[in-house]
């Protein structure tokens, strides 16, 4: 167990480090500086002296060195756009809003995800097998953006149930938070429907039958407990995902989250602030890997971790 976790490490982090590498370069790749909109504001010799005091006049090879011994040591420099300002005080002023609004969204996305799975899997009823196949098509079909504006449409401006802007109270989360968690309440309620039905037809849930174990315990206990490697595996990556954020839900909902921040990042080519969230969003999803697979290992013995 231990050398796999070793392995797995060392290839996470050679991975983090190539991901660093492309994004660098292909940011200096792109025509144009980070202070290209202000070229019309600021004469020449500032514009230099700007460029200059960022070291963005130096060879690429010089910058991306030194930005890497600076970066293994947590400096990831100060953002190009708002002058003095450091990249990890703005991802700290960032991330728990949208940590906060990914934890809720994955919640929501596991309970629902699992209750409509296991009511198909087990319901006789062909209406409740439709309903639970429609929101899986719609989920899986209609893009989160599209789902935020209808529901902000609708149930923002028609009726006026829910606010539009920010995360202020506990009824801000519900539209931005359902819009993240409906694509992921699709898949997780078809590998936990497929996975109950295959468990379903195997020998010891029959023979837990024949005992007069009652069908919750057998769904619980066994069925479910064995359906959840393919979720488990599932969940990892997607907590990632919503705890660092989703770009266009919390640009549309004006929540001042790091998603928010990388679009404006990428507008204004704000190279160290693109650089610092890619390298956060490389390493929660690496480590959301590991820690699945060690999950994966112990809930079911016959995963064999070597």
């Amino acid at each position: 167990m231990s050398k796999y976790i070793v392995k797995r490490v060392a290839f996470g982090l050679v991975t983090l480090l190539a991901l660093a590498t492309i994004t660098f370069f292909m940011m200096r790749m792109i025509p144009g500086t980070p202070f290209a909109g202000e070229m019309r504001q600021i004469s020449p010799t500032i514009r230099e002296k700007l460029i200059a005091e960022y070291d963005l006049d130096k060879p690429i090879p010089a910058q991306y060195i030194k930005y890497l011994k600076n970066a293994l040591t947590g400096d990831f420099g100060t953002s190009l756009n708002r002058k003095g300002t450091k990249v990890t005080d703005i991802i700290a002023t960032g991330l728990p809003y949208t940590a906060s609004l990914g934890l809720v969204a994955f919640c929501v996305a596991m309970a629902v995800g699992i209750t409509l799975g296991t009511v198909a899997a087990f319901s006789k009823n062909r209406w409740i097998n439709n309903a639970v196949a429609l929101i899986a098509t719609i989920g899986v079909s209609v893009p989160s953006f599209l789902i935020a504006l209808l529901m902000m449409l609708f149930l923002g401006v028609k009726l006026g149930w829910l606010p539009l802007i920010g995360l202020s109270g506990w009824k801000n989360f519900i539209m931005p938070s359902l819009a993240l968690a409906l694509g992921p309440i699709a898949m997780i309620t078809r590998l936990v429907k497929s996975g109950l039905q295959e468990e379903l037809k195997q020998d010891y849930i029959t023979l837990a039958k024949s005992k007069g174990t009652k069908p919750v315990i057998v769904v619980v206990r066994h069925a479910l407990k064995n359906a959840m490697l393919p979720i488990i595996t599932y969940a990892g990556p997607l907590l990632a995902t919503l705890v660092t954020g989703s770009f266009v839900v919390e640009t549309m909902f004006t929540i001042p989250g790091i998603g928010s921040e990388f679009v404006k990042s990428v507008g204004n080519r704000d190279y160290t602030l693109i650089m610092a969230l890619t390298i956060l969003y490389g390493a929660f999803i690496i480590i959301a890997n590991i820690v699945t697979d060690l999950i994966s290992a112990a809930v079911d013995p016959r995963v064999r971790l070597k």
